[in-house]
């Protein structure tokens, strides 16, 4: 295990949650370092919207192993990728795209068995794909995410034990945590804690209490999309008050002080503070 995922795994403790802000670019990832969370994660939504993709079709690999290049040897943190669902069905090409991710730093990487139909894989297929990239990238904390909840999969009232059926199996493969995106309920949560030993990763909501998360053992609470969507909405309502001679709203980052963070150990890319290449900003 390198340091770090070893880092990284040692912030997933049952009762102890923490927050896994969610990047989709070198300059967020180092906002979100900058501001003290102790890793920082990618969003599938975010990097494959910013291309232009949509999230879930298994069409963003090309763009994740980019970011992944760029972002890990810039943030002084742990950063786990974002991996939809391995962007193939063959457990053999998900467990080398995981080994390339592990080989360009990762701590670690969410995997998904939501399918691009739709869909759930089946257990066994997905197991089956984790098991490969465990053996091939034994250093990644490899995140099982189960979307029965977030694709309301099943009927209701077995849709609980499905889960926790899904994850045991995602665990006996060699998965080093699970995620239950939708999960909400603190009753249904307790139940996965308690009969899931690995630790539970749960999607952030406003209306989350970490108080009442950490009494139902759980570990870590990621962002998701939520950043990525309201710098969009951030942006949009900006270009708007533009537009119609408002006052635009909140605060923005100031352009030199980003200016710098980007600056940061890239000589290569700048000469000179506050010019790019030889680009004086005004803007």
């Amino acid at each position: 295990m390198t340091p770090e995922t070893r880092a990284f795994a040692a912030l997933h403790q049952r009762g102890r949650p923490f927050v896994l802000p969610n990047a989709w670019d070198v300059a967020s990832g180092l906002l979100l370092a900058e501001a003290g969370f102790p890793a920082v994660g990618t969003t599938s939504l975010g990097v494959t919207a910013a291309a232009g993709l949509i999230d879930g079709a298994g069409t963003g690999r090309a763009y994740t192993l980019s970011l992944t290049a760029a972002i890990v040897p810039r943030l002084p943190v742990p950063v786990t990728i974002d991996l939809e669902g391995g962007y193939s069905n063959e457990p053999s090409a998900v467990a080398e795209l995981a080994a390339e991710l592990a080989r360009l730093g990762a701590a670690g990487i969410n995997l998904e068995d939501a399918a691009p139909d739709g869909g759930l894989r089946p257990r066994n297929v997905q197991a089956s794909i984790i098991r490969a990239v465990v053996a091939t990238a034994p250093h990644l904390f490899v995140n099982a995410r189960t979307d029965t909840y977030w694709l309301q999969a099943g009927p209701p009232e077995s849709r609980l034990a499905e889960t926790i059926t899904r994850l045991r199996e995602y665990e006996e493969a060699g998965a080093s945590g699970v995620f239950v995106p939708a999960l909400w309920e603190m009753a249904a949560v307790a139940t996965v804690t308690d009969q899931v030993g690995l630790p539970l990763n749960l999607l952030w909501r406003p209306d989350l209490a970490m108080g009442q998360l950490a009494a139902v053992g759980v570990a870590r609470v990621s962002t998701g999309s939520a950043p990525y969507r309201r710098a969009l909405a951030a942006g949009l309502a900006t270009a708007i008050a533009a537009r119609d001679g408002a006052e635009p709203p909140g605060a923005d980052v100031p352009y030199h002080r980003l200016l710098d963070l980007l600056a940061s150990g890239r000589d290569d890319v700048l000469g000179s503070r506050g010019a790019i290449r030889g680009v004086v900003p005004s803007a």
